[in-house]
């Protein structure tokens, strides 16, 4: 079974995914618009999402489960099972472990979600594809998207689109 692992996510101008501290104000002050820039459309194609524990522990802090319908795996080696509700599995890693697991208990297609997972599975050549949203922001400092990588990683651009609020979003396929 094949299992195709993308990533969708929203990067400052300058290629941070949040502030040093964690921070994500400038991302809840930009998205505040009605269109969701195709996220609903893209959350139909997944069905598990991947992530780290420091994206796991943002996420509780906005209240309501963002993912009720969705299979959830943190990528941790600190936390438990005793540390997460809501069906949440945890997987101590590494990568390789991770993604035989899941491909043994059926999943298909991955949302990665967290700097260090996505870099982790771009680093070991597990990421298929990106969709990065440019949001018109400068920080200037932050949590940056990417990492040091051993090799050049070659991406063949599929298709961009802007919209009115000023976001960018292009997706492009990792070749490997």
């Amino acid at each position: 079974m094949t299992l195709k692992a993308s990533v969708y996510i929203a990067t400052s101008l300058d290629g941070f995914i949040a502030r040093e501290s964690g921070e994500l104000d400038w991302l809840m002050v930009a998205t505040s618009s009605s269109d969701d820039h195709g996220y609903a459309a893209y959350m139909a194609t997944i069905d598990t999402l991947v992530m780290g524990r420091n994206t796991f522990e943002k996420i509780l802090t906005f209240g309501e489960w963002s993912y009720p319908h969705k299979r959830v795996v943190v990528l941790s080696s600190t936390l438990g099972a005793a540390d997460v509700a809501n069906g949440v599995e945890v997987h101590p890693g590494p990568i390789a472990e991770l993604v035989d697991y899941l491909r043994d208990t059926g999943a298909q297609s991955l949302y990665l979600d967290g700097g260090q997972v996505i870099q982790g599975f771009l680093r070991e050549g597990r990421l298929d594809e990106l969709t990065i949203t440019r949001i018109p922001v400068l920080l200037g400092s932050g949590i940056p998207l990417f990492g040091a990588l051993a090799a050049d990683v070659t991406l063949q651009h599929l298709r961009s689109t802007t919209f009115e609020s000023g976001f960018v979003q292009s997706t492009y396929r990792v070749l490997k």
